[in-house]
Order: structure tokens, then sequence, then C-alpha cells
């Protein structure tokens, strides 16, 4: 069953405002796959990648992330605690294993791509805060997701980083449009 929720490019700019202020392609009345494989046909990876964090519901943004991550990561690549983090919340949804993977993002290196999945998944809903009620802003989850993932591309040699680019929307088009393998756009 599709996991799209929204009818036109437009409506994601409209529900997250910060996609505006991250994404420079103007937004379009178009299909969100469309206009999502047009972000991808022009080379623009930043904007595609983008729309592709703010376009899927949280959690399939975290998985995302996480299985992005870890594809662009080199073979013999050691586990990164952060990515496991995630993946436990991402597979127990619960608001503890949120708040495990908040408190490792939080303590993690920015540097690490875990920390930055971490976060994601940890800005995905409750609060912000151990025993006061800060809720995360919505769009939080779409920007660290959208980190974690720019940053690997970035690690990627440049022959390979087309090719990785591509997985990676293709990845986001297959979380939220799974109806028989088939995408709508």
């Amino acid at each position: 069953m599709s996991k799209l929720r929204f009818s036109t490019a437009q409506e994601v700019f409209e529900t997250f405002p910060a996609a505006r202020e991250i994404i420079q392609t103007a937004p379009t009345t178009e299909p969100p796959l469309s206009f999502l494989r047009k972000l991808l046909a022009s080379g623009d990876h930043k904007d595609a990648i983008g729309f592709c964090a703010f376009l899927m519901p949280r959690r399939e943004a975290v998985w995302w992330a996480l299985q992005s991550v870890q594809r662009m990561q080199p073979a013999g690549t050691a586990a990164d605690p952060g990515l496991k983090a995630a993946e436990a919340w991402v597979r127990d949804p619960t608001d503890e294993t949120r708040r495990a993977a908040l408190a490792f993002g939080e303590s993690g290196h920015h540097a690490s791509l875990g920390t930055w999945v971490a976060l994601a998944a940890g800005y995905s809903g409750g609060s912000m805060v151990a025993g006061h009620a800060v809720p995360a802003p919505p769009d939080l989850t779409a920007k660290t997701a959208r980190i974690a993932v720019l940053t690997a591309l970035g690690r990627v040699s440049e022959p390979e980083r087309d090719a990785a680019l591509r997985n990676c929307v293709e990845a986001c088009i297959r979380l939220i449009d799974d109806e028989s393998g088939r995408t709508r756009a």
C-alpha cells in the first residue's frame, strides 16, 4: 500500500515551509514522484535528497536515511552505534527506543553519520527533553535525515556518486509507493 501522503509537490512545501529554504527548485502542482524524478534528472542531488526527506512519513524517512547511509559505507566499516539506535526505533517505534536514539544522537559526534540518523529517529515525535514537554518540530526528522544522506553522498567517490544518488532516490520511491513494486508518477 502506498505511503504517499501528498497529491502534489506543492503540498509538500505547504506542509513543511522549511522545505522552501532547503530545496531551491520551485514546487509545482505535479504529482510528487514526477517532481522527484525531474529533480533527479536535472542533476540537483541536494534538492532530490531534500525532497525525499520531506516527502516520507517520519519512520520511513529514518529507515531511508539508515539504509542509504549503510549502502554508501565502504565494505568493512565498523557497525555504527547511532545507526543501531535508529534501527531499533524503526523496528520498535516506542518512546523508549526513540529516547535512546535521541540520547545517542545528542552525545554523538557531528561528523558521524550515525549521529544524524539517530537524531532523525529521536526527533520523530514526543518530547525533545527528558522530563519536560518540548515537542520536536514536525520538520526536524526530515532535516536531520537529509543531513545524514547528503553527508554520506559527499563521502562517496565522484565516479560512484551518481549511482549512489539514484539508489537513494529509488529507495525513497520504493518506501513510499510499494504497491506491487510499481510507482505512480
